[in-house]
């Protein structure tokens, strides 16, 4: 199956406990911080949720 890497680029200060707990989900917790995922529907929804924090890498 295929990955997709993610890169943080914003802070969760001042942000939901939703959004917090999303990034924590996709192994994000620090700023420039990149996690792999397999690239699922629901990988693809998380990202979608908290999109102004995040950044798809190639």
């Amino acid at each position: 199956m295929a990955t997709i890497k993610i890169k943080q680029t914003g802070s969760p200060i001042r942000r939901t406990k939703d959004q917090r707990a999303t990034l924590v989900g996709l192994g994000l917790n620090k700023m420039h911080k990149v996690s792999e995922l397999q690239d699922s529907p629901e990988v693809r929804g998380m990202i979608r949720k908290v999109q102004h924090m995040v950044q798809v890498v190639d």
